[in-house]
């Protein structure tokens, strides 16, 4: 059994589910969203809480596709309710950030500016040239996105200079000593 699998998905009022064989439909404030579900589970709404079943319990391979399911209905319906946000912290000198219509133009102290195109479906902001704001409705692309921008110039550990989320712990060494 899937301990995930088994806890029903409360259903906020501002967001609205249909089921059809094999689908969920669903729709909110943020937009909408279609699901396909594998054939072997099977849904139902009852007050106002979504459970996702399987139809064979002694299926052992059913449990990984049980949870996992259910935590990505979860994160569709919190996105689809209020999207999901993150904070990136510019750090050294002369790195700053900008948004040019599409594309974010970030100077990391290369010889050549960055320019990352934003995909559809996000959408930023940049604050003081050195706070970039993500948002979107998909749990999976916002991370992916500030995980690809960090990338470009991951936290150093001796001076701390680089791209960071915001809150994150940074592991700091001392220099060397004479």
């Amino acid at each position: 059994m899937s301990k995930i699998g088994k806890k029903p998905i409360s259903i906020p009022k501002e967001v609205k589910i249909n089921l059809s064989e094999g689908k969920i439909s669903i729709n909110g404030p943020m937009g909408s969203k279609e699901l396909t579900i594998s054939k072997n589970l099977k849904t139902e709404v009852k007050d106002d809480y979504l459970y996702i079943n399987p139809k064979d319990k002694k299926q052992e391979s059913i449990n990984v596709t049980w949870g996992m399911t259910r935590s990505i209905v979860k994160n569709t319906i919190d996105g689809l309710k209020e999207g999901f946000n993150k904070t990136l912290e510019m750090t050294g000198v002369g790195y700053r950030a900008a948004l040019k219509g599409n594309v974010l133009n970030l100077q990391l102290g290369f010889s050549h500016d960055v320019n990352f195109t934003i995909p559809t479906g996000i959408k930023m902001q940049v604050e003081k040239q050195t706070i970039i704001k993500i948002n979107g409705t998909d749990k999976q692309l916002v991370g992916s996105v500030a995980s690809k921008i960090k990338s470009f110039r991951p936290v150093e550990p001796y001076k701390g200079k680089g791209i960071k989320e915001r809150g994150q712990y940074v592991l700091r060494k001392e220099g060397k000593k004479k």
